[in-house]
C-alpha cells in the first residue's frame, strides 16, 4: 500500500476528535475507518486490518496500553498514540508495549499527516536494507561501518549496536528500555546511565556540533530518535 490512499483506523472515545480527524486526514488524501473503544478496535483490526492506526492512550472500557499489547501479539501494524500533556509514564508504556510513535495534544494536522507517511514508509522498506543513509551519515549494517561524507568513523561494537538500532526504526522515537533490552540485555532495562554516556559519545564521533545533535535528538524522559530525511 502506498501512503496515498492508504487507510487509517483512528480510534478516540470523543466525537468530536473522531469528526476532526477524519476531515483532516481524508483531506490528505488517507482513507478513514473510526472505533471509540477497545472492543471496537480490536475487532476492526482482526476483520478488516487498516495500514496504520491512530489510538488514544485513554478508552473507555480499557486503555491505549492494552490495545497495543494484544496486536502485537499478532500484528506488526504501525501504531501511533495519542496523549494528553502529563501523561509520561502511559506514553512510555504504550511505546514499550509496542506504539511506534506517540503525539502529544493538541498537535497540528500537517505534523500528523507527516508521522503518518513516514511510518507507512517505513513499513514497507525491506527489512534486510544494507546500508542506511541520513544526512551525511552512510550505516553499512551487513559490514557494521559508519562513514560521513566518505570518512569512515570509528564506533565501537556498543555504540555501532546502538546506532544500529535507532538506525533502523529512524524518525521514530525508540525507549531508553527498548534500547538497553536489544544492546544489553533484559537484565539492564532500568539502566538509562549507560546509554547517556553511550549517546554521548556516538554523538562525539558523528554530529557536526555535539553539543547542537542534528542526528540522534533527545526526547526528554523517553528516548531517543534518528533523524529521518535523507
Amino acid at each position: 500500500m502506498s501512503e496515498n490512499g492508504a487507510r487509517v483506523l483512528v480510534v478516540d472515545d470523543e466525537p468530536q476528535i473522531l469528526r476532526g480527524l477524519r476531515a483532516i486526514l481524508r483531506g490528505e488524501g488517507f482513507q478513514v475507518d473510526v472505533a471509540s473503544n477497545k472492543a471496537e478496535v480490536l475487532d476492526a483490526v482482526a476483520s478488516r486490518p487498516p495500514d496504520i492506526l491512530v489510538l488514544d492512550l485513554v478508552l473507555p472500557d480499557g486503555s491505549g496500553v492494552e490495545v497495543c499489547e494484544e496486536i502485537r501479539r499478532w500484528s506488526a501494524l504501525p501504531i501511533i498514540v495519542l496523549s494528553a500533556v502529563g501523561d509520561e509514564r502511559e506514553k512510555v508504556r504504550a511505546l514499550n508495549a509496542g506504539a511506534d510513535d506517540y503525539m502529544t495534544k493538541p498537535f497540528g494536522s500537517d505534523e500528523l499527516a507527516a508521522r503518518l507517511r513516514a511510518l507507512l514508509r517505513r513499513a514497507h522498506e525491506a527489512t534486510t536494507e544494507p546500508t542506511i543513509v541520513v544526512g551525511e551519515l552512510e550505516i553499512d549494517l551487513a559490514r557494521r561501518t559508519v562513514t560521513s561524507g566518505g570518512r569512515q568513523l570509528h564506533l565501537t561494537p556498543i555504540e555501532f549496536d546502538l546506532l544500529r538500532v535507532l538506525a533502523q526504526n529512524r524518525g521514530r522515537l525508540v525507549t531508553h528500555r527498548t534500547l538497553l533490552q536489544e544492546v544489553w540485555g533484559p537484565g539492564y532495562a532500568e539502566e538509562t546511565h549507560y546509554l547517556r554516556v553511550h549517546i554521548a559519545h556516538i554523538r562525539s564521533k558523528i554530529e557536526p556540533d555535539p553539543s547542537r545533535p542534528i542526528y540522534v535528538l533527545t526526547e526528554p524522559g523517553v528516548g531517543y530518535r534518528l533523524r529521518d530525511e535523507p
